[in-house]
């Protein structure tokens, strides 16, 4: 179903770049959003975005977008001239919901080596996965957490075959897994980007005595560690089992929020 935007006052106060007439009808489609992108000079461009991606495919945001600057829009024809931008032509692409909320996604040098070493598909199927993810070294990831520690949500890549009913099962739990929880990567200070685990998070906040202090006498609740007795083995893996137990999510909301809010 199309939603049609009627430019009111308010709406041309939001986009201005638009504000050719009062009252201009234009369509967009469920998967457009008014929003810009910047250039690699850094230059802002204000449009339409067409999201790649969607709730069933969300590693496509990661891959390309479309876009057509407000300056190129047809206001005669309803389907507008949309381009492609990979990671290579843009640095970044922010789009808009009707209630203003910000998608921002950034250009990152990162490859997704956990998820290229962790396939639960063999042969072809698996080898597929592994490509899919270890040969994307630049690609766009979705800021979370903007500050002097940025986190961003980055989505593995499915493998794209299966042969036999076993490996087809395998794969779309393998690919369901993937849409429900995306790997979390940081960085700081606009340093290295690097995985985020409850291991990391306790490290990277330890420059600020504010939210150290908070660390020491175990008032982030998402930073808690599970201190059921193990086995010699389980000790050696203790650091392991916390970060995959741990709710990353809740340590962006809680601790990187708190640090980003109170440590300059």
């Amino acid at each position: 179903m199309k939603k049609i935007l009627v430019f009111s006052f308010f709406a041309l106060m939001y986009f201005p770049a638009f504000a050719q007439e009062d009252n201009t009808d234009y369509d967009l489609r469920n998967d457009e959003k008014y929003g810009y992108i910047i250039d690699k000079g850094g230059k802002k461009i204000e449009g339409i975005v067409r999201m790649n991606g969607d709730a069933n495919n969300p590693w496509n945001n990661q891959k390309k977008v479309k876009f057509v600057a407000a300056s190129d829009i047809d206001k005669s024809k309803k389907k507008q001239k949309f381009k492609t931008f990979d990671s290579d032509d843009i640095k970044e692409y922010i789009a808009f919901d009707e209630n203003s909320n910000e998608r921002h996604f950034e250009m990152i040098k990162y490859t997704n080596t956990k998820e290229g070493f962790n396939t639960a598909t063999g042969g072809l199927s698996g080898n597929i996965k592994a490509f899919n993810n270890l040969t994307k070294s630049t690609q766009f990831a979705e800021v979370v957490k903007d500050g002097k520690i940025k986190v961003y949500k980055l989505y593995g890549y499915p493998t794209t075959f299966a042969a036999g009913q076993g490996q087809i099962d395998a794969a779309d739990r393998e690919t369901q897994r993937l849409k429900n929880a995306p790997s979390y990567i940081y960085s700081k200070k606009g340093g290295k980007i690097e995985e985020l685990t409850l291991a990391k998070a306790k490290i990277i906040i330890a420059d600020c005595s504010y939210a150290k202090g908070k660390l020491t006498s175990g008032a982030y609740a998402s930073l808690k560690n599970d201190e059921k007795k193990r086995s010699g083995l389980g000790k050696l893996i203790k650091s392991q089992i916390d970060d995959v137990m741990s709710n990353v999510p809740e340590i962006v909301e809680e601790v990187i929020t708190d640090y980003n809010e109170n440590c300059k």
